[in-house]
């Protein structure tokens, strides 16, 4: 690979979620308030969306690191589950013992028992769902009677949840709309502006040990705004590529050429590519345009041209 030719010791543009390389930026950072700031104030349902590549694991991994002692976690990463099985999931979770031979309502009673454990120990209790667009419907009924869970003055058990834009669609419909108004904070992510796609690219090198000048050129970095829309996941793929045809022609800088054969290369990326025959083409409607708008105006002017 090209970690040697370019001074690095690890891949800078990885797809795995590191929190190592986590910048945050104004979008994430005020996403990790809303969430830190829901959490203290012991509401049922929190929401964080947006759209693929956005950073949206990066940010759940973030916020499991950097949670308050006060709060016993359960994270639940693929939540496809019935409403059994997202019970089984919670009660794992929560560590909870004795769970091969119990039927649903005792299920039930053993995570009630457990939540009132921790609060009698002065301790929340926060179920965090990454991916949580791909819930089924039930199964969302089920979390929300979690919510309802409750002693006087708080929630037994907050709910975090993120996902994608499909997750506000669902959440919008009649079925959903008692879960919905649980729904007490909510973030939706963007992507990244120029500015901080620059910023982006430039912390990402240097947490992977690269300390000279910038390995981008400007026209290279406003390429990959330009094909990306500020998505990091399609940035670190194309920086990604990018690298490795400059260590290939054993070059040292990555210019926009680089970034537009990356960006050819990746199939969620449309590029225009225009040829010589559609170049042509182009040219001969105009001309015919124009002698039709000629016709239209001025017939004696068009049979003199064309004498």
């Amino acid at each position: 690979m090209y970690l040697y030719h370019f001074g690095l010791r690890e891949l800078p543009f990885s797809l795995t979620p590191n929190t190592n390389f986590y910048l945050p930026l104004q979008s994430h950072s005020e996403a990790m308030q809303v969430l830190l700031t829901a959490l203290k104030t012991g509401e049922g349902f929190i929401k964080v969306t947006g759209e693929v590549g956005t950073g949206k694991t990066l940010l759940c991994r973030k916020l499991l690191n950097e949670i308050p002692d006060a709060f016993e976690v359960a994270y639940i990463p693929n939540p496809a589950l019935s409403p059994e099985e997202m019970r089984y999931a919670l009660a794992s979770e929560l560590g909870i013992k004795g769970l091969s031979r119990i039927n649903q309502q005792q299920l039930s009673q053993k995570i009630q028992l457990k939540l009132l454990e921790h609060n009698q120990q002065g301790k929340g209790v926060v179920l965090i769902i990454d991916e949580a667009q791909t819930i089924p419907w039930e199964t969302f009924e089920a979390l929300r009677l979690f919510t309802n869970l409750e002693t006087e003055s708080r929630k037994l058990i907050q709910v975090v949840l993120f996902g994608q834009p499909e997750l506000d669609k669902m959440l919008a419909t009649h079925r959903l709309r008692q879960l919905r108004q649980r729904i007490t904070f909510s973030y939706q992510l963007r992507g990244l502006t120029a500015s901080e796609l620059n910023q982006y690219v430039q912390h990402r090198l240097l947490v992977a040990g690269f300390d000279s000048d910038s390995l981008f050129d400007s026209r290279a970095l406003a390429a990959l705004h330009k094909y990306s829309n500020g998505v990091p996941r399609l940035v670190n793929v194309m920086c990604h590529k990018a690298l490795m045809l400059v260590y290939g022609e054993g070059e040292q800088t990555v210019s926009k050429k680089h970034i537009q054969l990356a960006a050819q290369d990746t199939d969620a990326i449309e590029t225009k590519k225009v040829d010589v025959a559609t170049i042509a083409i182009v040219a001969m409607l105009m001309v015919l345009t124009a002698v039709v708008t000629l016709f239209v105006i001025d017939v004696p002017a068009v049979q003199e041209w064309m004498q």
